[in-house]
């Protein structure tokens, strides 16, 4: 059914909120890429034989005319506990159910749906407290979600759903009853900057396209996130794909843009997918393309899919990249509010600052600064892995501390104490235990002052088994392949200092090479082309600043403390636990341990070739690390 204009819209989101609310029970199981790697599919798939199999009756789509006690069978997007996938939620009662198998789908059926019972054992325990309903789970309760609003909660591939949850309420608003400059003004005074790096004022971006005289714009998102270990864009590209069509729409009515592009990268084919099959129901409604909703007003949102390069997620590479050219940064001015896609003014934002677009729109910039601090105001979102207990994706108020992060939602520590946390990347810092930095306030203006950045949003949570300087080569390893080459800082600064970690993570560190990463690490910072290259050594420079102990420990002891560089490791056995055994002796496949039956066996240092066989297999442990 095409929509023509503003009142049938308004009529046809009753009809489906009506049609959501006679729905019996829901079933929601998350199809966000985890949980799909979990087997989620499989459970959506015997969930469905049973209800057909018990005579249910189910209401896949909305346009549909419900059935008495229908039952909504439903594919949504991420629910962020991930560690606890394959989740799944049933409403109107708000349970969660996690690590759910095929073998529980029929007693989630018989019980839950049939019985309005909750199935005890497959509902979130900590310690002797249960928690059956989701909102209630502590991992949740400290969250705010503002821009993973609907994640979880509808049909990640249904726009009736999201019409239902008043989707295109902000773009109807925007059209009908805002001017552009309104748009760009409410924008501002939200204090909303972009998720995607640096923190930019989104509001003057926009203003700054806005003034352009040129009479073709572009609205450009960034979904490339190509950092290690962030899922924050794909989740919201595959759980609310409205969502950030929605923010680009109303972004292109405030700057006079009629043509968008999405920038993902490949490999996240489900986000692809998602985002494509809501371009095709937002075009066949008449939200999107020419004349919408019979308001003069045309956008036309194309997908582009990134091979995978980091690098083409700073702004001008990107760019390159959809024209068809190779991703490579360029010498800014202009900058891309003048010359950006095809040489036009463009609107560059990522995939979680458009998310926060409509409510801001809908509820007003005073709303949106009742969350964080002064110029930071809004929420955030980050994918919290690492050594913690709860990772997932989670969304939560700027401002909020690092102490609140790890060990309230995350549920603290994993397997020893709290190192540190990286934050923001490749292009960010490290932040650690004994600099006090777990009451630091997460925002773009405190981590700034630590040097640290909030970056698109990667929390790596470190124990004390974690070595800073193997962290530090890690991520040097990744922006050094990563890198464009186009500049001779970047490209040969990198490559030196990753040659630099690895001697000293290979034992055959100086003192000088600390000196020499550190001259490095400043003249990288300073000279590189884009703000990749600028950014690329802030790892080392923050663990050199933070953990400068355990660099000197590598290079004069050659010890690494948390015995994760295996250069640096020597075993020794402890004559007063071992039996004499031979079962280490037996294990060792460079034979470099020797002795006699009932007596201490010793190990040949210069044989050893620190596999750690025999200390893996000592039942006495008597083989230690020294």
């Amino acid at each position: 059914m095409k929509i023509y204009n503003r009142e049938e819209l308004d009529s046809i989101r009753v009809k489906y909120k009506n049609a959501l609310a006679s729905q019996y029970k829901q079933i929601l199981i998350c199809a966000g890429t985890g949980c799909v790697a979990g087997g989620s599919l499989n459970i959506y798939k015997r969930l469905q034989e049973l209800i057909d199999e018990k005579g249910l009756s189910i209401q896949i789509k909305l346009e549909e005319e419900p059935h008495d006690n229908s039952i909504g069978l439903k594919k949504s997007g991420c629910h962020g506990f991930c560690e606890m996938g394959p989740l799944l939620r049933i409403e109107p009662m708000g349970w969660l159910y996690i690590r759910v198998k095929v073998s529980d789908c029929e007693e989630i059926i018989e019980k839950s749906i049939i019985g309005d019972e909750v199935v005890e054992r497959l509902i979130y325990k900590d310690g002797n407290q249960s928690y059956s309903k989701q909102e209630e789970i502590p991992f949740y309760k400290k969250q705010t979600r503002v821009a993973l609003e609907h994640c979880g909660h509808i049909n990640a591939e249904s726009i009736e759903e999201y019409l239902a949850a008043d989707g295109y309420t902000a773009m109807e608003k925007a059209l009908f009853d805002m001017t552009p400059e309104e748009i760009v003004n409410e924008i501002s005074e939200s204090s909303l900057r972009g998720r995607g790096g640096g923190g930019f004022p989104t509001g003057r971006k926009w203003s700054q396209v806005l003034n352009q005289s040129e009479k073709e714009k572009f609205i450009v998102c960034n979904g490339d996130e190509g950092d290690p270990g962030a899922f924050m864009d794909r989740s919201m590209m595959e759980g609310d794909p409205h969502r950030v069509i929605e923010g680009m729409i109303i972004a292109g009515i405030a700057t006079n843009a009629n043509n968008g592009y999405i920038y993902v990268r490949a490999e996240y084919p489900l986000a692809v997918k998602r985002l494509q099959i809501a371009i095709e129901q937002a075009m066949e409604k008449g939200l999107l393309g020419e004349n919408i909703l019979n308001s003069g007003f045309n956008f036309n949102l194309h997908i582009s899919q990134g091979a995978g390069a980091f690098v083409c997620g700073e702004g001008s590479a990107l760019t390159a990249s959809i024209e068809g050219n190779r991703g490579m940064p360029r010498v800014k001015p202009p900058r891309t509010v003048e010359q950006g896609l095809f040489g036009k003014p463009t609107v560059l934002n990522n995939v979680e600052t458009f998310c926060n677009v409509p409510p801001i729109i809908n509820k007003g910039s005073n709303w949106y600064k009742t969350m964080g601090p002064k110029g930071n105001h809004g929420t955030k979102a980050f994918a919290l892995t690492g050594n913690v207990k709860n990772t997932g994706l989670i969304e939560v108020p700027m401002g909020i501390t690092l102490k609140d992060v790890v060990f309230n939602i995350g549920g603290g520590v994993k397997d020893g104490n709290l190192k540190a946390v990286q934050i923001g990347g490749p292009s960010g810092g490290c932040l650690c235990l004994h600099a006090n930095h777990l009451d630091l306030n997460l925002d773009f203006d405190s981590l700034k002052k630590v040097g640290a950045m909030i970056g698109s949003g990667g929390l790596v949570v470190m124990n004390d088994k974690s070595c800073m300087v193997e962290v530090a080569r890690f991520f040097m390893n990744f922006t050094q392949n990563e890198s464009c080459g186009k500049c001779i800082p970047c490209r040969e600064g990198t490559k030196r200092m990753l040659e630099l970690l690895t001697d000293i993570v290979e034992g055959r560190g100086t003192l000088e090479h600390i000196d020499m990463l550190e001259e490095l690490a400043e003249t990288i910072s300073s000279t590189a082309l884009c703000g990749l290259g600028k950014s690329a050594s802030l790892p080392v420079i923050s663990t050199l600043k933070y953990f400068r102990d355990e660099y000197v420990a590598h290079v004069v002891d050659k010890k690494c403390e948390a015995g994760v560089c295996k250069a640096l490791m020597s075993y020794e056995i402890n004559k007063d636990k071992c039996k004499g055994c031979s079962k280490c002796a037996r294990l060792c496949p460079a034979k470099a341990i020797s002795g006699e039956l009932k007596k201490p066996y010793t190990i040949d240092k210069s044989k050893c070739i620190k596999c750690g066989a025999c200390m893996e297999g000592c039942a006495f442990k008597a083989v230690e690390l020294v």
